[in-house]
């Protein structure tokens, strides 16, 4: 399933933490793509926060602001990004110090409108929306100022998974990088040049049929952060 993300082009991936064994499956993804950026979703304890990086985990991400997980992680030289939605919650989590902030989730505020209303007061902070992100709306949130969008359903879509339609998962995951690709350089989204950005999200909930080689969340945080940390 997320190997037919990276065939499309994606180049980082998440692996959530609901998934169905997520630490023996990140190892595993670090051991054969070690040219891709591979990390951790949905991390909410200290407890997956350490099995998340034992396992190899480059950087986590979390719905939630826990400032604790975040500089556990940072000690450990691990980006954290936290989930945030309201102005209140997005600076409590720059404050702890983490590089960026998951704004999740976004279609529950009028995406693409909500997020241009957050840039002009909070502009210093790297935004990442997630949830609801489609190929049909990921343009308009980059170019309101997101640094990167995260896709999870709509990437991983429930009848293609069910279905084992990989070549349906393959060509969404390109198009994706096509239009991610037209932000590279363009200076329509906020920051320096960056790589693709674009984020999916794929969380296997049951143990894999033995022909089938799982991949994660897909992540391409979208470029370097304040304290020098990058994606690639």
């Amino acid at each position: 399933m997320a190997e037919a993300a990276l065939a499309g082009g994606i180049t980082c991936l998440e692996v959530a933490w609901t998934s169905d064994r997520p630490a023996d499956l990140l190892a595993r993804l670090r051991s054969a793509y070690p040219d891709r950026c591979l990390g951790a979703g949905t991390v909410l304890s200290m407890a997956h926060l350490q099995e998340a990086i034992s396992a190899g985990a480059q950087f986590c991400f979390s719905p939630v602001t826990d400032p604790a997980l975040i500089q556990r992680s940072s000690h450990q030289g691990i980006p954290f990004i936290p989930g945030a939605l309201t102005p209140t919650e997005i600076v409590h989590g720059w404050s702890a110090g983490a590089p960026c902030i998951k704004v999740f989730p976004i279609n529950t505020l009028g995406g693409a409108t909500y997020l241009r209303s957050l840039s002009g007061p909070l502009g210093q902070i790297p935004l990442i929306p997630t949830g609801g992100v489609t190929r049909e709306n990921m343009a308009e949130l980059l170019t309101a100022g997101a640094i990167a969008v995260g896709l999870a359903s709509s990437l991983f879509a429930d009848p293609w998974v069910r279905d084992r339609n990989w070549p349906a998962i393959q060509d969404y995951a390109a198009t994706v990088v096509a239009i991610g690709q037209g932000f590279r350089g363009s200076g329509q989204s906020r920051g320096s040049p960056r790589p693709t950005p674009a984020l999916g999200s794929c969380a296997p909930t049951g143990p894999a049929p033995s022909d089938w080689d799982p991949e994660p969340e897909t992540v391409d945080p979208g470029g370097q952060t304040d304290d020098g940390d990058r994606c690639e």
